[in-house]
């Protein structure tokens, strides 16, 4: 469960505020300032003294922070964005290509294919077939039907050719816009970069400028030794915590003197043994 810390940092934010905490005072030991831990106030004291004491703390990272949340917001806002037109693009209906360019290029692929196999068939056969003796009547249809399909492979290794030509010519056109989406697909890693800068900024901020004067002035301040009784009043640059114990001192040792009731005993003294005035008749 966290603490209420930190008040004008966003919910989101609290935790990462707890975790630079706990980091500042675990690497505390390399400042010659803050080696003083331990000594009157221990690390969990301290810790719970920088949590206390909120946005005394975080103000003085302010202006990181809200480039830091200013930038985030930016980042989020264009990844939404760019979800939003990724579904219209791939969900709206849109028909990018003819439906019939898929079976074009087969039969692109396969024509030549198929027309060649069959020219080198009907050829080789007949030209076994006039080589019999005697030669059989169908090897000039043989080679008639090969020779066409010879004819038919350059015509469609030629269609081909032009449909690879008019294809180019046509994504030529498409070059800068994918160039340019390129650079959108390049945008989410710079401003991912940015945010990664802005919250660095915010930690370093925090720690320099917030968490370790505080702990130094915590250190240095002996009226918030939670061991020995102290006036509640802030002392320099740290709020009054709560580190201290209520003043027990007797009227005696200082401070105004408490308004008590008399309680006197009576006078009683006997008619026969008072004073001169009140001697026996």
């Amino acid at each position: 469960m966290h603490m209420n810390s930190a008040p004008h940092l966003l919910n989101e934010d609290r935790p990462e505020f707890e975790r630079i905490v706990e980091e500042a005072l675990r690497t505390a030991h390399e400042r010659p300032e803050l080696s003083g831990i331990g000594e009157r106030l221990n690390a969990v004291q301290l810790r719970t003294m920088v949590l206390a004491a909120g946005s005394f703390v975080t103000e003085r990272a302010a202006a990181e922070y809200e480039h830091y949340v200013t930038t985030r917001e930016e980042l989020r806002a264009h990844a939404t964005a760019g979800a939003h037109d990724f579904g219209l693009a791939s969900g709206g209906g849109t028909v990018l290509e003819p439906a019939g360019a898929g079976a074009g290029a087969v039969v692109a692929v396969l024509a030549p294919v198929l027309a060649g196999t069959a020219a080198v068939i009907f050829l080789l056969v007949g030209y076994i077939l006039k080589m019999l003796k005697p030669q059989p009547a169908f090897a000039d249809t043989m080679l008639t039907a090969g020779w066409f399909f010879g004819a038919l492979t350059a015509a469609a290794i030629l269609a081909a050719a032009v449909g690879l030509l008019i294809t180019a010519v046509r994504n030529g056109a498409t070059q800068v816009v994918a160039v340019d989406e390129a650079d959108e697909a390049d945008a989410p890693d710079e401003r991912t970069q940015e945010l990664a800068r802005a919250r660095e900024a915010w930690r370093h901020a925090l720690l320099e400028r917030g968490i370790y004067p505080f702990l130094r002035d915590a250190l240095a301040d002996p009226s918030i030794d939670p061991g020995a009784p102290a006036p509640r009043r802030p002392m320099g640059r740290i709020p009054a915590l709560g580190y201290d114990r209520p003043g027990f001192d007797s009227p005696d040792q200082g401070g105004s003197p408490a308004n008590h009731p008399s309680f006197t005993s009576p006078d009683f003294t006997s008619p026969d043994f008072g004073g001169p005035e009140h001697q026996p008749d």
